[in-house]
């Protein structure tokens, strides 16, 4: 193998294979390919990339940029390959022969087939494929079997015999089904609500499809997201509805259920902050997963293999989370119409903040085989400005930067884990940034210091009262008068309160309620909470109490670590000091609590 780290991209013109750390340089041997060129995609084993233009579909040797196949197929807008790259999917649009038939689109070829001179490459198989949602088959990861959906059913196939159907799964309603990776040859499928019963989710092992092995049902499943971990011992159904019947989305609303393939546990897991589910995503190890969920600022929490919570991350404007391939890191970041913000942490050092990159607005992010590098892209359509690449290095340093006009798609050669170097640290030693990255600094704008929110002359100067803050502020959650949290329309800022003080006094003189009579009584609104007065200790005279002066300067202490934890909130940087200091706080009010107590 050349070289371990390698990426391609797909411009508006060409097609390019690039090796990356340390070279930085085109692969040697490709010859780029330029016109009109639809897709393109690398085999998952690392071995192969392919792309389609109108001249065909070309496969190429990811290690010496030599062409090993062509198939001459001008239409082709799909590629997929199988587990092993031994197959190699095409998928052109739906069309109809002389005699009004529809064409069979979808063809299966081996990759690599040794034919004797002048023999023209001829199919395994092939499907008619309308939809070009779900169009591919789907393989075993021992590239065993094969199996694809149609009405009612999913049929089965020997790889290598795909005329014939080896078996079938004949499940009434069926909508959605995903092969679980790994040794095991189990089977997932959904059926979605109808007729008043229940959504559900099956799990069969294959071809033993007599009864499942595991299932759960469950009200409010228009559509699902079926997320096995890489055993495929464990499987994360994210269930969607169409329409949010209590009108608090727009988008449905989303339920998470956790199912082990063995039938020995189902749950729905708990969620503890109101709002959509916006990402959720396995660790490699099988026994962990992620998720991003809540209004913003969104929560983000691991759940250990049983669903249960085991860490959650500071709150933030956040939407996706993705694992690191070897396991040690995950990260957080906010994309879409958030500011792009990537927070990276070490899993294996309890959880600690790595970085934060400032990514901009990326469209692409995706870590590098090797768990050193992350890369951000910006592509067309979605943005058909600034697009451009860039890798940075886990510890949070720009590596490499290259622009490009209309760039469409970029992704990581994969690499099997057995080939990647053991007992690496990622995070040491930091490689040396390439001179675009050096460059891409140069141009980058000094961030401005977050202006605020306006603060009258008399409160200037003086931290926030936590009463004050929203929770992802270090305040406390804000709750309603019948103990309920309040949840405002976007998520963020404080909830609206049912009633005020006043409106409370109001209503009472209108309606004269006396809890005397009869069925005039009536429950009355609690007042808003009085904000408990500083102790008058700590502001008599030092003569007077001893410890005045002690606790004055505590009160200062307190003050200074509340407004470094509003600067943080606000997206500022801090020193490795100043989050020391605010990590002291506990400690500070607990001695100040003892004064004022012997007071």
């Amino acid at each position: 193998m050349a070289n371990p780290l390698q990426f391609a991209y797909r411009t508006q013109k060409a097609i390019g294979v690039f090796d990356a750390a340390p070279t930085y340089a085109p692969l040697p041997g490709f010859v780029n390919p330029e016109g009109n060129l639809r897709c393109c995609i690398y085999s998952p084993c690392g071995r192969y990339f392919a792309w389609a233009s109108n001249d065909g579909v070309s496969v190429i040797d990811t290690s010496a940029g030599q062409v090993l196949a062509s198939l001459p197929l001008p239409t082709v807008y799909e590629l997929g390959f199988s587990p092993r790259g031994s197959f190699i999917a095409t998928w052109e649009r739906p069309a109809k022969d002389d005699n009004g038939d529809a064409t069979k689109n979808l063809k299966i070829w081996r990759t690599i087939e040794d034919l004797p001179e002048g023999t023209e490459k001829q199919p395994l198989g092939q499907f008619v494929q309308k939809s070009q949602n779900g169009w591919n088959l789907q393989y075993t990861a021992d590239e065993k079997f094969c199996a694809r959906t149609v009405t009612n059913e999913v049929q089965f196939y020997d790889s290598n015999d795909l005329r014939t159907v080896w078996n079938k799964l004949r499940v009434e309603g069926v909508t959605e089904f995903a092969l679980a990776p790994g040794a095991t040859h189990n089977l997932a499928v959904f059926i979605p609500e109808r007729k008043g019963q229940p959504a559900a989710v099956k799990v069969f092992t294959v071809p033993e499809f007599t009864s499942p092995i595991s299932q759960k049902t469950f009200f409010k499943g228009d559509k699902v997201q079926l997320k096995w971990n890489q055993q495929g011992t464990s499987l994360i159904v994210l269930a969607q509805t169409d329409v949010d019947k209590s009108n608090k989305s727009y988008y449905g609303e989303t339920t998470l259920y956790l199912l082990n393939a063995n039938g020995a546990f189902d749950a729905r897991v708990t969620l503890d902050k109101e709002g959509p589910i916006h990402d959720v995503a396995w660790s490699p190890n099988g026994k962990e997963f992620g998720v991003i969920y809540g209004y913003m600022p969104a929560k983000t929490t691991i759940f250990n293999h049983r669903g249960v919570a085991t860490h959650s991350f500071a709150m933030g404007p956040r939407n996706t989370i993705i694992f690191s391939p070897t396991g040690r890191f995950v990260l957080v970041a906010g994309f879409g119409n958030l500011a792009g913000q990537i927070d990276v942490y070490d899993l294996e050092k309890d959880y600690r903040k790595v970085c934060t990159i400032e990514s901009g607005n990326p469209s692409v992010c995706q870590w590098s085989p090797d768990s050193v590098y992350i890369m951000t892209a910006t592509t067309s359509p979605r943005l058909r400005v600034d697009n451009g690449i860039k890798l940075w290095h886990v510890g949070g340093s720009i590596m490499y930067n290259e622009d490009h006009v209309e760039l469409y798609n970029v992704m990581w050669r994969p690499i099997p884990v057995e080939e990647l170097p053991k007992n690496a640290d990622p995070l040491s030693p930091i490689p040396v940034p390439h001179a675009s990255a050096v460059a891409y600094l140069g141009t980058v704008k000094t961030p401005s210091k977050p202006v605020g929110a306006y603060r009258p002359p008399g409160a200037r100067g003086s931290s926030t009262p936590l009463h004050f803050k929203r929770e992802d502020e270090g305040g406390a959650a804000h709750v309603m008068g019948n103990g309920t949290p309040s949840i405002s329309t976007n998520g963020f800022g404080r909830g609206r309160r049912q009633h005020g003080l006043a409106r409370s006094r109001s209503d009472h003189q209108r309606n004269n309620t006396d809890p005397s009579r009869g069925n005039g009584h009536r429950d009355q609104t609690p007042s808003a909470p009085q904000v408990p007065a500083a102790p008058a200790s700590a502001q008599g005279d030092a003569s007077q109490n001893p410890n005045a002066k002690k606790m004055r300067g505590l009160q200062k202490k307190i003050r200074a670590i509340e407004d470094l934890e509003m600067r943080l909130a606000g997206g500022e940087k801090l020193e490795d000091t100043q989050m020391k200091k605010i990590g002291t706080k506990p400690s500070v009010l607990k001695e100040l609590e003892a004064l004022e107590k012997e007071s």
